[in-house]
């Protein structure tokens, strides 16, 4: 991903902020607020979605026997993770070329649709389906992630751009405890734990898809890059460089 040397032509906003102002001054922003809510809404689906379903994995193994919690929460850590190691490289030239906003649009509709698939999981217990939706989630938090430092430089002055990545940071580590917590207290609900669960996650979903619309056009740096698909090949070059 190239996010140095940004052109100012390329930036959605060259206003310099007031002295002394905080960066919390940024969430009032149109340049940055949807953004902000946006990659928020990402962090806290994902985090409810895994923490649920290792908590319904864990309390429900007794009803089937062949089910190894064990074995399920490090399989559920392990394929949300292996889409970064495969695809980040990808996902960073993507970034390079694309307008942001049209890949952040795509990226919450896929999110809706992996979460309709994992309510189906959820209600019927079925944990092959929600695997396969945690291996989902990573690859949509995979194409996202590059977009979400790609965008700052664009979006923000240079004096700006601290404080805004230390905003999206907060609000990603938020994120990140709300949904575990959240998570845990939906699935836990007595019978109807796993349907709660799957409804909340649809529901952020769709808030999430109708927050991106909000996002200003993040122009494309290298609309003319040429996208090497292979992700093997393609990390291990920006490895070596």
């Amino acid at each position: 991903m190239s996010t140095n040397g940004v052109r100012p032509s390329k930036r959605l906003s060259e206003t310099a902020p007031a002295a002394g102002s905080s960066q919390f001054a940024l969430l009032r922003e149109r340049r940055f607020a949807p953004f902000f809510w946006t990659q928020f809404l990402g962090a806290f689906n994902d985090n409810l979605f895994k923490f649920a379903f290792t908590v319904m994995v864990t309390f429900h193994a007794a009803a089937d026997a062949s089910i190894d919690p064990a074995v399920v929460v490090n399989l559920i850590a392990g394929l949300f993770i292996l889409p970064f190691l495969l695809f980040s490289a990808t996902c960073g030239q993507i970034a390079d070329k694309y307008d942001k906003r049209s890949i952040a649009i795509f990226v919450k509709t896929l999110e809706v649709g992996i979460m309709i698939l994992a309510a189906y999981g959820f209600v019927a217990r079925n944990v092959p389906v929600l695997l396969a939706c945690t291996f989902l989630m990573g690859l949509h938090s995979t194409i996202f992630g590059p977009v979400k430092y790609a965008f700052l430089p664009q979006a923000l002055s240079e004096r700006e751009l601290t404080g805004g990545n230390a905003m999206v940071e907060m609000g990603t580590f938020v994120a990140i405890l709300v949904g575990n917590l959240v998570g845990g207290v939906l699935v836990g609900m007595p019978e109807s734990g796993p349907t709660v669960a799957a409804l909340g996650c649809i529901g952020i979903a769709l808030v999430g898809r109708g927050v991106v619309h909000l996002m200003q056009s993040a122009p494309p740096l290298s609309p003319e890059l040429e996208i090497r698909w292979n992700p093997f090949s393609e990390t291990w070059r920006n490895l070596k460089l």
